[in-house]
C-alpha cells in the first residue's frame, strides 16, 4: 500500500530505509500506547525530581506532563534515545550510521529493524522457522500501523478533553438515558457536540441522524434490488429510456433525464416540508401520519 508511489522509482536502499522508519515509529507508538494506559493504575514510588519535590504521583498522565516534567528531566530522555539511536541498543559501540539511517542498517546482512535481541528485545531470538518470523514481523508491522493511527487519536481525545481517564474514552453527558445509548461506549459523542446541555440542539440532531440513517437504508436497498428486478415498461417515453437500460448505481445519475431529477427532487422536499413535518410534541423521528417501515398511518410509530 503506497498511494503516494514513495516507491516508485524502484530504489531498494530507499525502501529499506523508509521500512526501517516505519518500524521504528510503529515500536515508539506501541510504546506511547501502553504509556496511556499504565499510568492510569500504577506509577512508580518516589521522586521524579527530588531537587524539586515532584514525586512521580505528582505527574499527570498524558499531555499534562509536558509542563510538569523538568527540564532536566526532558534532558534526560532526549540524550537517552541519542545513545540507543547511535550505538544500535549495545549503549557501549558508537556506531557510525549517518544522516537518515539507522543502525540496524549498518551491517552487510542489515534487515530493518533487527537488532539482534530478537523478540520484544528481550536479547532471545525468535525460532528460526521462516514461517512463523514472517508471521511474527507482519503481525509487528500490522500492530505498529495501527498504533500510530490509535496514539494520534489518544493525543487529540487527550487535548479535547483535558484528561486520559474513563472521561477522555466515554464523556459524560445529559443525554445518558436517550434511545440509542448503547454498551460499550454509552451516549457515544465524541466531538463533544452535545457537552452544553442543550436539548433543542440535541432533539435536531438527533432528527437529522434518523433521517440520514433511514435515507441510506434505502439507499442500500437501491444499490441491491436493481440487481434483480427492474420496473417494465419506459422510464421516459418521450426520450425512448426504459427502466432495463438503466445502469445502477453512480451511473444513473447522468443516464436519468435532467427532468426526472427534478422530479425526485421535488418529491423529497414534498415528504420532507409538507407530508412528513415535524411535531414537538412527539419524539425526534416520529411523525403524526407515518407508521411502522413510513407506511400513511399504519400502527405504531414510525
Amino acid at each position: 500500500w503506497d498511494p503516494l508511489e514513495f516507491t516508485k522509482d524502484g530504489s531498494r536502499e530507499n525502501f529499506l530505509r523508509r521500512r526501517a522508519v516505519e518500524i521504528k515509529h510503529g515500536r515508539v507508538a506501541m510504546y506511547a500506547c501502553i504509556g496511556y494506559f499504565v499510568p492510569e493504575f500504577t506509577k512508580f514510588s518516589g521522586d521524579l525530581s527530588p531537587s524539586m519535590g515532584i514525586k512521580f504521583s505528582d505527574v499527570p498522565n498524558g499531555l499534562g506532563a509536558f509542563s510538569v516534567v523538568p527540564l532536566a528531566g526532558w534532558l534526560q530522555i532526549v540524550a537517552f534515545c541519542g545513545l540507543i539511536e547511535n550505538t544500535g541498543f549495545t549503549f557501549t559501540q558508537r556506531k557510525s550510521i549517518g544522516i537518515m539511517k539507522d543502525a540496524s542498517m549498518t551491517g552487510e546482512k542489515a534487515e530493518p529493524g533487527n537488532y539482534g535481541l530478537g523478540w520484544i528485545g528481550a536479547f532471545n531470538t525468535i525460532k528460526p522457522i521462516p514461517a512463523l518470523r514472517q508471521r511474527k514481523l507482519n503481525a509487528e508491522l500490522a500492530n505498529g500501523r495501527l498504533a500510530m493511527i490509535a496514539i494520534m487519536g489518544m493525543l487529540f481525545q487527550n487535548g479535547t478533553f483535558g484528561t486520559t481517564g474513563p472521561e477522555m474514552w466515554f464523556p459524560g453527558s445529559a443525554f445518558e438515558n436517550e434511545l440509542g445509548v448503547q454498551a460499550p461506549t454509552g451516549f457515544w459523542d465524541p466531538a463533544g457536540f452535545s457537552s452544553d446541555g442543550d436539548a433543542a440542539l440535541f432533539k435536531r440532531r438527533r432528527e437529522t441522524e434518523l433521517k440520514h440513517g433511514r435515507v441510506s437504508m434505502i439507499a442500500c436497498i437501491g444499490y441491491i434490488v436493481p440487481e434483480y428486478f427492474r420496473w417494465p415498461g419506459y422510464l421516459s417515453p418521450s426520450e425512448g429510456i426504459a427502466f432495463s437500460s438503466m445502469p445502477s448505481g453512480l451511473k444513473a445519475v447522468s443516464a436519468m433525464p435532467a427532468v426526472g431529477l427534478l422530479q425526485m427532487i421535488l418529491f423529497a422536499g414534498l415528504v420532507d416540508f409538507a407530508y412528513f413535518r415535524a411535531d414537538p410534541t412527539r419524539a425526534p423521528g416520529d411523525f403524526k401520519n407515518a407508521g411502522i417501515l413510513g407506511v400513511p398511518n399504519g400502527s405504531g410509530p414510525m
